[in-house]
């Protein structure tokens, strides 16, 4: 047949590569990853899931079955104990989707939705449906090429199960994530499939398990971490103590319109 026969026609075509430019980030120069619970929300999600208990309160006997490093396999126990007490889905979705938004964090999901530099990437100690649900209700969940957190579904009896995310050999992190794997391995992933670096990382966070990631980051990345909780007091313990140890420049934030600030500051160099 013909070069050039039975092609598409041509708006046809422009529509499937303008459909494909729009999935695909290779010009992008930034990318900026998020923890969610204390980060973007300003609770704990897996704390607030409890609203939807009758009584709003766990019994002793389960919170003293939570062992330091084994959140994961606890937080399965509730969830269980929850389907036990008749939480339905829809319960548990109506708790995540009324979580509140850090300080200035919706302004500056707004800013990078304006963007088309950055690439947005959700990593979080949570799970796929408490995430999820926050993301849809709020209208952001676009902005994110990709979340990584624990997967979690509803099985047939109505109880919604949580797997760990994966395993690693990370003395630092808990036994079901090391955001520092992830982070490390999305970032070499990403680079080798654009063929070139990006210009800078940046990493928002407050937790004690966002400052491993941390510790991957260069010394012309920033990580911005929620001041005056674990992630900032570690990197500062970390400076003291450890010069040069942390290399990414630190910002602390109170407000998410701080980062706004200085990203703003960084994409105009």
């Amino acid at each position: 047949r013909p070069t050039g026969e039975g092609e598409p026609p041509r708006p046809r075509r422009t529509e499937i590569m303008a459909s494909q430019s729009a999935h695909i980030s290779s010009n992008k120069r930034f990318l900026i990853f998020f923890d969610f619970d204390e980060t973007v929300v300003d609770e704990t999600s897996d704390d607030m899931v409890v609203q939807a208990v009758p009584g709003q309160y766990l019994p002793g006997w389960l919170k003293d079955t939570y062992q330091p490093g084994h959140y994961n396999e606890y937080m399965q126990r509730v969830l269980a104990y929850l389907a036990e007490q008749g939480v339905t889905e829809s319960d548990i979705r109506t708790v995540m989707e009324k979580l509140p938004a850090t300080p200035g964090m919706l302004a500056l999901l707004q800013f990078l939705r304006n963007q088309h530099d950055f690439e947005v990437v959700l990593v979080s100690d949570a799970n796929t449906f408490f995430i999820e649900s926050w993301l849809r209700r709020t209208g952001v969940r676009q902005l994110f090429n990709r979340v990584f957190t624990n997967p979690a579904t509803f099985n047939k009896d109505g109880r919604l199960v949580m797997r760990p995310f994966h395993s690693h050999d990370c003395a630092r992190c808990p036994d079901n994530m090391c955001k520092q794997v992830i982070v490390r391995d999305y970032v070499a992933r990403r680079v080798q499939e654009k063929g070139r670096p990006y210009q800078r990382v940046f990493y928002v966070g407050d937790g004690a398990n966002d400052f491993c990631p941390g510790l991957v980051l260069g010394a012309r990345d920033v990580v911005f971490p929620r001041r005056d909780f674990p992630m900032h007091r570690l990197i500062t313990e970390t400076h003291e103590a450890m010069p040069g140890e942390f290399k990414a420049i630190t910002v602390p934030w109170v407000s998410a319109e701080e980062v706004v600030q200085r990203l703003r500051k960084l994409v105009a160099e």
